[in-house]
């Protein structure tokens, strides 16, 4: 059975009063990491996806060294009113020092972060700011204190952070309101829900889930001899040659459960996260990342799908049967 695309229904993100799409658009593939790209079909990526309802668009600063921001800004400044901007700071990578993959929480680093990326999107402010990695030897209360700032004067309107633990969340919370946590979160990689999640619903932070399909692996396509070099999941565990066996036939569990839906794996994928976070009280935005419109489009469609108790059971043991580490 063909699945209808929605029109997404939004939802809040936080407290903070930004209403986005339920479903979001990462962009860091459109420059860098997943091998070359066609920009022409990119942008009609882009402008399906906010046809569609979708509304967040995520990206950082340290994707494509800086292009990718670059390559939104247009889209972001001809659709501005309609567009939540979400962007990052944190890893030093820069052209001249591509390897580089420090981080800086640094005050004064989060203040020079801010202006480059607000210069290279061309616009006046950054809905949603993300500290994309925590580094521990800056304390939270000045990094998120910075952040802060940022709000008061104007460049920011919401915070984010990624990849924090539970008590970090907490306190960075009660400095100043968090709007989202952004964290791996799919089938294969559910850590967040032992103690993250439950934080997040309880004090009101949006998760927004960054590979929901486990970066290809749970759309069910085969990646034996299929990577470019240039591809950065040669260097992922689960995607070794010695693992990618083991995790093609949990992927086949998937793959059974949507041809008796008549959905893709992908979708079904998708389906089960939002399942998953209404089980556990959590609002939820995931940013799949394409740049296909026709992958766009089935990805928006998933929103529709409503599992049952039996398919949710049988999803349910595959994450703890995964061959390697995320990254």
């Amino acid at each position: 059975m063909q699945i209808p695309t929605p029109s997404l229904p939004k939802v809040r993100l936080g407290t903070a009063g930004l209403l986005v799409g339920m479903q979001g658009l990462g962009c860091m593939g459109m420059s860098e990491f997943y091998g070359d790209t066609d920009t022409s079909q990119a942008r009609a990526t882009l402008d399906r996806a906010l046809a569609l309802g979708v509304t967040l668009f995520d990206t950082a600063d340290m994707y494509g060294l800086g292009a990718n921001e670059s390559f939104l800004g247009d889209f972001f400044r001809a659709h501005r009113e309609d567009v939540v901007v979400a962007t990052k700071f944190g890893y030093t990578r820069t052209a001249t020092c591509p390897d580089d993959w420090s981080i800086s929480n640094r005050p004064d680093y989060i203040r020079e972060a801010v202006d480059r990326s607000l210069k290279r999107m061309g616009v006046d402010t950054i809905d949603l700011y993300y500290m994309h990695r925590r580094t521990l030897d800056v304390p939270l209360d000045e990094s998120i204190g910075a952040m802060a700032e940022l709000v008061k004067v104007g460049k920011v309107r919401a915070i984010g952070l990624c990849e924090v633990t539970a008590e970090e969340l907490r306190l960075a919370h009660a400095i100043h309101p968090i709007a989202a946590l952004q964290s791996e979160w799919s089938v294969f990689s559910r850590q967040i829900e032992r103690e993250v999640a439950p934080v997040a619903a309880l004090l009101g932070i949006s998760v927004v889930p960054y590979a929901p399909l486990g970066r290809g692996l749970l759309t069910g396509r085969s990646f034996s001899g299929q990577l470019t070099p240039a591809d950065a999941r040669n260097q992922f565990p689960r995607f070794h040659p010695k693992n990618q066996e083991a995790n093609s036939r949990l992927v086949s569990t998937l793959e059974g459960l949507s041809r008796a839906r008549g959905v893709t794996t992908a979708q079904l994928a998708l389906a089960w996260l939002y399942a998953r976070a209404r089980q556990l009280g959590v609002s939820m935005v995931p940013i799949p990342g394409t740049r296909r419109p026709d992958r766009l489009e089935a990805n928006v469609a998933a929103t529709s799908i409503q599992l049952n108790d039996q398919e949710m059971d049988a999803v349910e043991p595959l994450a703890s049967a995964v061959q390697g580490a995320a990254i």
